[in-house]
């Protein structure tokens, strides 16, 4: 017989109090954030031992050992490691790079693996969402982050992913006609051809973090009050 129960989430089972702490606690958090720009993810500076690293990534498959390794060869030891993932931060061009133990197989434009995903800071319009995601599913845009990452089985299809993407945005391409020039592209740069898209960035990198934090639209009085008071009991102010 089919068990239909449902597993509680840990949300369920939170009580009153202490969800309206969580609540006060976040908006205390996002008005240091507002106030002082410091929000954003930052990484560590901190150099994994290259050993730690060998050991790590002896026995994961091969196409996320050989991304690994090329990506080490390129920017040196990674900052983060787990048993799943080896993290680089701002390992310039890119603003973070993480190659992951686990593949996901993916056919476009021919039968791969993708275990590297690499991030840059970049805004996309919303309206432009459905055409990227018709263009390359492996193609990843965080809104509230202000960032965009590509996740493929290695730097050079980022690197090109990332640049179709930027002429979607611009409205340069459509998503048929960056695919046609992305699966080009590929075939170049996999036969030592000029691939130019997939070799360097065509277009500026923006320097510096831009969030889209949105629009509040919690307006009722007496729970923002509730929250506020809340925060105020907590010496959140």
């Amino acid at each position: 017989m089919e068990n239909n129960e449902k597993t509680k989430t840990a949300a369920s089972q939170v009580d009153a109090q202490e969800r309206l702490k969580t609540a006060a606690i976040g908006m205390a958090s996002n008005i240091k954030l507002h106030a002082t720009g410091s929000g954003g993810e930052k990484g560590t500076s901190e150099v994994a031992d290259k050993e730690l690293v060998e050991k790590t990534i002896k026995d994961w498959p091969a196409m996320s050992k050989k991304s690994a390794e090329q990506t080490m060869e390129a920017y040196g030891p990674p900052n983060e490691v787990a048993p799943s993932r080896l993290t680089w931060y701002y390992n310039k061009p890119w603003k973070r790079t993480v190659v992951f133990r686990d593949e996901i197989p993916h056919d476009f434009p021919q039968p791969h693996s993708d275990v590297i995903e690499q991030f840059i800071d970049y805004q996309v319009p919303p309206e432009k969402f459905s055409e990227i995601a018709k263009f390359d599913g492996s193609v990843i845009v965080e809104r509230t982050k202000g960032e965009v990452s590509a996740r493929c089985d290695m730097e050079a299809a980022n690197i090109l992913a990332l640049n179709m993407m930027h002429e979607i945005v611009t409205g340069k391409k459509t998503a048929a006609e960056a695919r046609e020039l992305y699966t080009e592209q590929t075939a170049a740069y996999v036969m030592n051809k000029p691939a130019p898209y997939a070799e360097q960035f065509q277009f500026d990198l923006q320097t510096e973090e831009k969030f889209d934090t949105d629009e509040t639209t919690l307006q009722d009085v007496a729970i923002t009050e509730t929250i506020k008071k809340t925060k105020e009991k907590l010496g959140l102010d």
